[in-house]
């Protein structure tokens, strides 16, 4: 099979037809690789997956350019993409302990400013474009004017993923998303005392999650403008991560998937998977020119939800005071 050739071929350029560099591919096979497994079997089956994906998610292709049945290749693909599943708790997850102080301290040097370093998180939502189900279509036709499902995810200051949440259809708000995701159910992230960062589409919250946002523009004074600018530097490291990722798996993300819906969600998690995996083979993809990134209009209010705009004000004033640093963010905290 040429492809095998080319994986065992080291000097060969991975990324041109499987959109990973070896050591990559090497890291994900060790990962799915079982006790049980002998010989080449394990191999080529994720082969034939990273080349499904590289490939428009294309049985076809796959299945002409391995030579074996399209049957086959839909077997294999829904297996590995099963495996890949399995190892996600384990690649995308939130750090605790240094790493959690690791991650403060690079939204502090993105952002700029010291009061940053209480920021563990950037939150943002991307749409997936995919053929909807034909007797639910309207339900997945989004305001950008093309059907899809949504991704929302967390990222840190690296770009990689912590927390992802996708399958709801495209024309649900943002607000709505975030509200019936674990993260938010559970109040699982951040920290006491810690926030994550989101733009204006998004709530500004102090409970069940800490999430700040920046000022409605036009802003009232110099602290706010300077507070939004710090933010937007710290914030903007979530769209390169989509970014990264969307120009990895292009042929994913910028068409609309010709596979089932209900498997759509899974190939997304797939790809945010591989993108952790990369990023820490030293795997790099610099992000292509997309669309415009455009906030969701604020939703109006859930009164269940518990305002943060003084926890933002307490942020904003720190950051204008370059030499006091904010502690910690707390419900009683006024500067």
């Amino acid at each position: 099979v040429p492809i095998l050739r080319l994986y065992l071929d080291e000097a060969a350029d991975h990324r041109a037809h499987l959109r990973l560099s070896l050591p990559s591919i090497r890291s994900l096979i060790g990962a799915l690789r079982l006790e049980s497994d002998h010989g080449w079997e394990r191999d080529i089956e994720v082969l034939v997956f990273l080349y499904w994906l590289a490939h428009a998610a294309s049985y076809r292709v796959a299945s002409q350019t391995f030579d074996i049945p399209k049957t086959s290749v839909h077997d294999i693909v829904h297996r590995v993409s099963k495996a890949v599943l399995g190892i996600l708790r384990k690649v995308i997850c939130f750090p605790t302990g240094d790493d959690l102080e690791a991650v403060g301290a690079g939204f502090a040097q993105l952002s700029g400013s010291p009061a940053f370093s209480r920021a563990v998180g950037a939150i943002d939502g991307c749409h997936i474009r995919m053929k909807p189900p034909a007797n639910t279509s309207h339900c997945y036709y989004n305001r950008k004017l093309f059907h899809s499902i949504q991704l929302q995810a967390i990222i840190d200051h690296r770009g990689k993923f912590l927390d992802i949440f996708a399958g709801y259809p495209g024309s649900v708000h943002d607000a709505r998303v975030l509200r019936n995701s674990p993260v938010y159910l559970g109040s699982l992230y951040p920290p006491p005392g810690k926030c994550i960062l989101g733009d204006g589409g998004w709530p500004c919250l102090s409970a069940p999650i800490c999430l700040i946002t920046p000022y409605r523009e036009p802003v009232q004074n110099p602290v706010q403008a300077r507070f939004n600018s710090k933010h937007s530097r710290a914030r903007n490291i979530i769209e390169r991560a989509f970014g990264m990722m969307k120009t990895r798996w292009r042929s994913i993300f910028f068409k609309a998937l010709e596979i089932s819906p209900a498997f759509v969600p899974e190939v997304v998690a797939c790809c945010a998977v591989l993108h952790n995996l990369a990023l820490l083979n030293g795997d790099i993809v610099e992000a292509e020119d997309e669309e415009d990134h455009d906030d969701d209009p604020p939703e109006p209010h859930n009164p269940q939800a518990r305002v943060g705009d003084h926890l933002r004000d307490n942020l904003a004033a720190a950051v204008s005071a370059p030499n006091i640093c904010v502690a910690a963010l707390h419900e009683h905290d006024y500067l």
